[in-house]
Order: structure tokens, then C-alpha cells, then sequence
């Protein structure tokens, strides 16, 4: 369909919480999904949330079978998921480096839940509800953090890891990856 603009941060939908999304199975969902995995695909996103593209809406879509911004994280299955909700299933934490196509060219060490439960529906209407761990645990939340307003930076603990992925290299602050932009 057509790949859109991803918004930076700074705008100010970016920090507004999300609408739930009503109709199912529409030619506007339709629509709307796929320029968000054209978009997601050009971008070589792990996942991209509905706002991320200007629109206020719970959807996200994440997922994909290798990725070149994270060469060493495993697979992650392509997900749809409307008007999600997150459950922690146990209280571990693990501390790991994101990025965001809303904040290109950055990194930061951002603490994650590493083993979740999340439940939302599909494109149908159809129920969805999986558990996930590790980088996969950490994209879906990271895609549900832009369905409240929040950005990754919002989550950094000490902003002495958080910086412009050259700039981070140079200084051998976090290991060598693909960055954002």
C-alpha cells in the first residue's frame, strides 16, 4: 500500500495514550496494516505502533525472521495485535539496548520485564494470547509503551547509556549493532 512517516520524537501525539480501535475486519484496518508493515519493512523496524505513523489507535505489528538492526536476536512471530494488554509473569528484569524509528539514530539501556503474557485480538477479531520472553518480551513492550505515550527514553534509568549510536561505539558503551536510521 504505501509506506508512511514515521513521527520523531518531539510531536506531541507521541505522547498522547491511545484510543481502542472498534471495527474489525474493515477495508480501513486493512489498510491501515498493511502501510504499517510496509513502513515497519522499509524501515527495518522489529515492530511500529499505530501512532508512530499518526494514528491515535491501540494497533501494533511487530515481528519478522531476521533483521539487520538486530542481527543476533532471534525470531520473533509477525503479530498483529489490537487494543493489547500486558501481563508480567514473574517480577525479573533484564536491562538491554533499544532503539526506536521514532527516535533514529539513539540508543539506551532500558530495563524490560523479561517473561510476559499479552492478550489482545488479531485483524478478525480473533482472541489473541501469548506468552513471550526475552527480545521478544521487549519488542511487544516496547510497541505497547507507544499505545500509553511513552518512548523508550522515558524508561532510562541512567541517561550515562543513553546516546547517538556513534557516539556510543566510539566509547565502547554497548556491543556493535546495526543502528536505527
Amino acid at each position: 500500500m504505501a509506506i508512511r512517516k514515521v513521527l520523531k520524537m518531539g510531536e506531541p501525539s507521541l505522547l498522547e495514550k491511545s484510543k481502542e480501535w472498534e471495527d474489525f475486519d474493515t477495508p480501513d484496518l486493512s489498510s491501515l496494516l498493511q502501510d504499517m508493515w510496509d513502513t515497519m519493512a522499509a524501515e527495518n523496524g522489529a515492530g511500529l505502533a499505530a501512532p508512530q505513523i499518526g494514528v491515535n489507535r491501540r494497533v501494533v505489528v511487530f515481528g519478522y525472521q531476521t533483521n539487520p538492526r538486530y542481527p543476533d536476536a532471534p525470531a520473533v512471530p509477525e503479530t498483529v495485535l489490537i487494543n493489547p494488554v500486558i501481563d508480567m509473569l514473574d517480577e525479573e528484569i533484564e536491562s538491554d539496548w533499544e532503539g526506536c524509528l521514532s527516535v533514529p539514530g539513539m540508543r539506551g539501556l532500558v530495563p524490560r520485564f523479561r517473561h510476559i503474557r499479552y492478550r489482545g485480538v488479531d485483524q478478525n477479531g480473533n482472541v489473541v494470547d501469548k506468552q513471550a520472553s526475552d527480545f521478544h518480551a521487549r519488542v511487544v513492550q516496547h510497541e505497547f509503551d507507544h499505545l500509553n505515550g511513552v518512548l523508550y527514553p522515558q524508561r532510562i534509568e541512567n541517561l550515562q547509556f543513553f546516546g547517538f549510536c556513534d557516539a556510543l561505539e566510539n566509547n565502547a558503551c554497548f556491543r556493535k549493532q546495526p543502528c536505527d536510521d
